[in-house]
């Protein structure tokens, strides 16, 4: 036998349900969600900024500032940074061809040295801060060498320099870019401007060595003219110097040995034929 289902006698309360039971699982699946959630997008919102970089900070599109190094939170769809690297940057200058003041063809490349000082600056300011730099650089030293002889180019390249890194620097001051070092590195010339140099230089040591033959002539015509004079006021230095040239001949060990004969006598035999 079966038994039949109780009946609740009349006007009896209904049995008690558990209240709120439906609410709690819908908060506890929507903390898990988000949880979830937060664990998963936590290293999004995170950013790490080294001791030789910045991170330059837009808050919905508008300028907060640089931050770092370290770490900081972003706010989500909200925050958007761009990291600005703060060393030294060395860039090469492609080879630029120019005409002197004294036309004259040269090919010229460098080296430039540059760093981010302002990092709000580089990036509002200019697009690409290491493109900017370049072309300027370029501009710049093809300038500086139309206004340039090639005495000068050759002569006085640290001067040139100088003048180099002082336009570059006028000229990205406005970006955040302090050029330190602007270096020529190489000048090409022309084959037939090589060789007109080389010729040049050749004619130039032989003029100087022609220069110091002459003076050294002219000092031993003075020498000489002062042993002269000394001569005639001893006439026995004379013998003396007959002497001495005939002790060196004979160390040379040579057959044959010239005695020099005085003037005075051939001139003693004269005056007797004359009579």
């Amino acid at each position: 036998m079966t038994d039949a289902p109780t009946s609740l006698p009349p006007g009896a309360p209904p049995p008690d349900i558990p209240s709120g039971l439906g609410s709690r699982i819908a908060r506890g699946f929507l903390l898990g969600i988000s949880g979830f959630l937060l664990i998963f997008l936590f290293p999004f919102f995170i950013r790490v900024v080294a001791e030789y970089e910045r991170g330059v900070i837009f808050r919905l599109g508008r300028l907060q500032g640089a931050k770092g190094p370290g770490m900081f939170i972003l706010l989500p769809l909200a925050d958007r940074m761009v990291k600005v690297d703060l060393r030294t940057v060395t860039h090469d200058v492609p080879a630029q061809e120019a005409i002197t003041r004294d036309n004259v063809t040269v090919k010229v490349n460098a080296v430039i040295y540059f760093r981010i000082v302002e990092p709000n600056m580089a990036v509002v300011r200019v697009t690409d801060f290491l493109r900017a730099t370049s072309q300027i650089a370029q501009t710049t030293l093809r300038s500086v060498l139309g206004q340039s002889e090639l005495d000068e180019l050759l002569g006085e390249r640290e001067r040139i320099n100088q003048r180099l890194q002082v336009i570059i620097d006028e000229q990205t001051e406005p970006w955040g870019v302090k050029v330190s070092v602007v270096e020529i590195k190489d000048v090409e010339l022309p084959s037939t401007m090589q060789r007109a140099m080389a010729r040049q230089a050749e004619a130039e040591r032989e003029r100087r060595a022609k220069v110091i033959a002459a003076d050294g002539e002219f000092q031993a015509s003075e020498r000489l003219k002062d042993a002269a004079a000394v001569m005639a006021e001893e006439p026995i230095t004379l013998q003396l110097r007959y002497l001495q040239t005939l002790a060196e001949i004979a160390t040379e060990k040579n057959s044959t040995i010239v005695f020099p004969i005085p003037i005075d006598l051939i001139e003693m035999f004269l005056g007797r034929d004359g009579t």
